[in-house]
C-alpha cells in the first residue's frame, strides 16, 4: 500500500503486474457501473468512490486486493462473506490474490452502498441539517 501515492486510479492501476491490473480493472468498471455518479480519486493511498458519504474504497496488498465497503457494507452481507470463506474486519474484506474476484458479491455491496449512502443523505436533507459541501477554489 502506498499512502503517499496522490495519482490518478488509472496511476494506480498501472503500478501493477498485468495479472493484478486486470482484476482491478474489473473492480473498478463494477463500481462505476453500479455507482454511475460516484465521484472517483485517490484517498489515503488508494482508489475511492464517493457518493452522498464514502461509497467503497479498494488497494493491493501482497496477498490479496483489499475491498473496503465501510462497516455498513460489512454487516450487511457479513453471512455471504463468511459463507465464501474471505478474510474480513469490521470495514475490510480480503480477495485472495490467485483467485477470481466475486464480481456478484462486489455488485451487490455496490448496489447496497449506493441505496444506503442515499438514504442516509435524505434522512440528513429532510431533518433540517444542513449538509456541508465541499468546493474547490
Amino acid at each position: 500500500m502506498y499512502k503517499d501515492f496522490a495519482g490518478s486510479v488509472d496511476e494506480f492501476i498501472k503500478r501493477y503486474p498485468k495479472p493484478i491490473q486486470e482484476m482491478l480493472k474489473a473492480l473498478r468498471a463494477c463500481i462505476k457501473t453500479h455507482a454511475p455518479d460516484a465521484t472517483e480519486s485517490i484517498s489515503y493511498g488508494m482508489p475511492a468512490y464517493k457518493l452522498n458519504g464514502p461509497l467503497v474504497y479498494f488497494g493491493v496488498h501482497a496477498k490479496h486486493i483489499g475491498f473496503y465497503p465501510t462497516a455498513d457494507g460489512i454487516k450487511r452481507f457479513e453471512q455471504q462473506i463468511i459463507k465464501r470463506g474471505y478474510a474480513y474486519s469490521k470495514g475490510a474484506i480480503q480477495f485472495p490474490i490467485d483467485e477470481a474476484l466475486p464480481m456478484d458479491l462486489v455488485e451487490a455491496i455496490v448496489q447496497y452502498r449506493v441505496v444506503s449512502n442515499k438514504a442516509k443523505s435524505s434522512l440528513r436533507q429532510g431533518s433540517g441539517k444542513q449538509v456541508k459541501s465541499k468546493k474547490s477554489s
